[in-house]
């Protein structure tokens, strides 16, 4: 049986005004958060590994009492547990941090298969997927738009800027996800119900062995020193149709280089 772990994180909905809070510098949770999408997506990439070959899911992510609701998710859709790392230190972290927090609650626990987002959509580093192989000591292949599991080998077409080439790497190993993956499925009210019984294991720095000195916005590698304010929207062009309509569009869409 093929144990796989998925990473799963909240992150402010892409459909509301998400803003950085200049006070902290971080980005502002308060409003409304989600599961990122391609987080969900990499649930479904996840769970149809196990319905292919068999196994067990656990959904796992880092982040404050609301991040719990990923996890809730992922467990709706059909991963059978979950694991949620939680500490007031770890706030602020930053990709090197988060990386390392999540290899200390992976590490011991003998999974065969992480799958993990290409980025998210509030971060958007990229580089957590290759951070964690690194510590972990797993294969990785990243950005991938497949993903077949078989025989002890994970297989799947990665993009490229020119298109895709085939790659492959034997278990234990790491994947990141692109958008092409797959469809998530809608959870229904079975599984949103039997998500209430799955297990959810709590950890924090000091289950993690990990020092609060190494942990949060306080001690990362990366700071941000300023927060530009988000240019007011401007007006857009509006072309009225007195027979010379399409011309004008025409001569719009050339000097916006569009044509």
């Amino acid at each position: 049986m093929i144990k796989i772990a998925v990473l799963v994180k909240e992150v402010p909905d892409t459909w509301s005004d998400r803003r950085i809070d200049p006070g902290t510098k971080r980005v502002d949770r308060d409003g409304d958060v989600v599961i990122d999408e391609i987080n969900e997506k990499a649930v479904e990439a996840a769970l149809q590994v196990k319905e292919s070959g068999g196994g067990e899911v656990t959904a796992v992510t880092m982040g404050p009492k609301n991040a719990l609701d990923a996890v809730r998710k992922a467990l709706a859709m059909g991963a059978d547990a979950g694991i949620h790392i939680i500490d007031e230190a770890l706030g602020g972290s930053d990709a090197l941090q988060t990386s390392a927090a999540l290899a200390a609650a992976l590490g011991s626990r003998g999974f065969d298969l992480v799958i993990a987002g290409n980025e998210s959509t509030d971060g958007r580093t990229a580089a957590v997927p290759a951070m964690l192989a690194e510590r972990l000591g797993l294969s990785q292949a990243t950005f991938l738009r497949t993903l077949t599991v078989k025989d002890g080998t994970v297989t799947g077409e990665r993009m490229t800027d020119d298109g895709h080439v085939e790659v492959r790497a034997s278990l234990p190993a790491l994947v990141s996800v692109t958008e092409q993956i797959a469809e998530a499925r809608f959870p229904n009210f079975k599984g949103i119900m039997a998500a209430k019984k799955k297990p959810v294991e709590t950890l924090g720095l000091a289950e993690l062995g990990i020092a609060a000195g190494d942990a949060g916005g306080a001690n990362s590698w990366s700071v941000v020193e300023t927060v530009a304010a988000k240019p007011p929207r401007e007006g857009g062009t509006i072309i009225k149709d007195d027979g010379t309509a399409g011309q004008k569009l025409a001569d719009y869409l050339a000097s916006a280089k569009l044509i």
